[in-house]
Parts: C-alpha cells; sequence; structure tokens
C-alpha cells in the first residue's frame, strides 16, 4: 500500500519527451567501428565520463577507473597486439564461418581519436564491502554499469562507443602499468561515428539471430513463461525497437538520408572494401 496521502500515479515518472529520449537512446546505442577523426570535446567528454560515474555501485564503492589514451604509438602497440589476438581467435572457427570472422572490422582503435581502459579496483573500500560478502563479484557488475551509463551517454551526444575484447588482460594491465590490485574489464573505442546503423552488425551479418523478447523471460522459475497480458505485450514486443521504424542519423545525430542498398556500408550491412562489415 502506498503511504496515506500520497497517489498510486505515476507521479515520480520523467515527462513523456524525456521518457522517449531514454528508449531511444537505449534502441539506438550500437558497438560502433568506423569513427570519424574528429576530436571529442572536453566538455562532451566531461558529461560521458560524469554519467558513467553515476551508476549504481554496490555498498557505494565505485570501483570503476577509466585510463584515456589518445596517445598514438601507444594505441599502434594495442592494434599490434589485437590483429594477432584476431588471427588467433579466427583458428577457433572453420571454413565458411573462418572466412566470415575475418571479414568483420571489430574495432577502431586507430581510428577513433580517443580509447578508454575501464578498470575495476577490488580493493576499494576494503575489505569489507556493504553487498558483496555473498555474491564477491558485484564489484565487477557495477563496473559494467558504469560502462553501460558511458555508452548510452555517448550515444546522447551522438559519439560512438566500440568495445574491444580481442586483447589480453594481463598484456594490457603490464602495457598500461595497471597495478594488480585493479582487474581489466573494458576496452573501448570511442569518438564521432560515421554512421550508426540501424541494426548491430553482427545481426545484419547474420552471424547469430536476434533472440525474441518473450524468451528471456520466465514468470516464478527458471523456464517457465508468463502468461496472460504481459505474455502477449512481449510477443508483439519481441523483434520490434524504435531504432528500426525511425529514420537512421548520422554521426552527429541528425536524421540521414536513406542508404544506397546497391553499395555497401554499415547502414547496409554488407561488406566494405576488403570484406569489412562495420
Amino acid at each position: 500500500m502506498p503511504p496515506r496521502g500520497k497517489s498510486t500515479t505515476v507521479a515520480d515518472a520523467l515527462p513523456a519527451q524525456w521518457r522517449r529520449g531514454v528508449y531511444e537512446t537505449i534502441q539506438r546505442r550500437r558497438d560502433v567501428r568506423i569513427f570519424r577523426p574528429d576530436p571529442i570535446p572536453a566538455a562532451a567528454l566531461a558529461r560521458i565520463l560524469g554519467a558513467a560515474h553515476h551508476a549504481p555501485s554496490v555498498g557505494f564503492s565505485q570501483p570503476w577507473n577509466f585510463i584515456l589514451i589518445r596517445n598514438l604509438a601507444l594505441r599502434t602497440r594495442i592494434q599490434a597486439h589485437v590483429d594477432k589476438e584476431r588471427l588467433r581467435a579466427a583458428a577457433g572457427f572453420s571454413g565458411e564461418r573462418r572466412t566470415q570472422y575475418l571479414s568483420f572490422k571489430l574495432e577502431g582503435v586507430l581510428d577513433a581519436p580517443l580509447n578508454i581502459c575501464v578498470t575495476c579496483d577490488r580493493t576499494r573500500f576494503g575489505p569489507s564491502v556493504l553487498g558483496r560478502h555473498t555474491m564477491i563479484d558485484t564489484d565487477l557488475y557495477s563496473t559494467c554499469a558504469a560502462i553501460q551509463n558511458l555508452w548510452l551517454a555517448a550515444r546522447a551526444e551522438g559519439i560512438g562507443v566500440g568495445w574491444v575484447s580481442i586483447l589480453r588482460p594481463a598484456w594490457l594491465r603490464r602495457t598500461l602499468e595497471i597495478p594488480p590490485k585493479a582487474v581489466v574489464v573494458a576496452y573501448l573505442c570511442v569518438g564521432y561515428a560515421k554512421s550508426f546503423p540501424r541494426r548491430p552488425m553482427l545481426e545484419t551479418a547474420g552471424w547469430l539471430p536476434r533472440m525474441s523478447l518473450v524468451e528471456t523471460v520466465f514468470a516464478e522459475k527458471w523456464g517457465q513463461p508468463c502468461d496472460g497480458a504481459l505474455a502477449r505485450i512481449l510477443e508483439r514486443a519481441s523483434g520490434k525497437s524504435h531504432a528500426e521504424s525511425e529514420d537512421n542519423v548520422d554521426g552527429r545525430g541528425r536524421a540521414a538520408s536513406k542508404p544506397d542498398r546497391t553499395r555497401g556500408g554499415p547502414d547496409t550491412g554488407q561488406p566494405r572494401s576488403g570484406g569489412r562489415i562495420a
């Protein structure tokens, strides 16, 4: 029951236009691989990092740190490491699957003007942190929440983010002189995107199918599907998004012209020159 004197209306809900903006930003977020070289203004970067720093964290421990990497020589070393690990990863696939994997552009280490390494300090405010006694990895989950905040704030600013996972954390730790108490959680490429595709690249390329929303929601216990009104709404919502029903937008956040389906590029999901997909 609500407290006496308070109505059950959604008085604390954001205005409708704000709510739409939140959902649109979530739907239009993409893992960006192709960037423009334009530098990110300091004020915009500060807003994005501020959004990350306002993420929820276990016991209010705020375990994250953000290493900003602009130096070209350092990024060139990281790019060489990523290239080597990409070939190693390709060995895990065979035939057409391996060929398709190698055709993907999976990072923008040198293309993006800024790289960010996100770490988690597992000792911060320790050794006892409220909420970590039984779920010790909640500090890592908190850091992931900060990364999501960063990603969405960047998208709202018209700035793209790409998460690069084809690198060795131990190698990156040595290269960036990260102390033992901190864990590498993410390596991000950040910059103004050349475009934000309507759908994720791997979905467009047919690497894996998009799961239906209703498949992911259970009621009361694992594997038991929802029923009633919620189930019907989830069925209708499955496979649909604001991003698919609205015009695509370019890297500056403006409505873009419809993509030319006769040529390759990130909007079509077809390989660019060299067989690389954004």
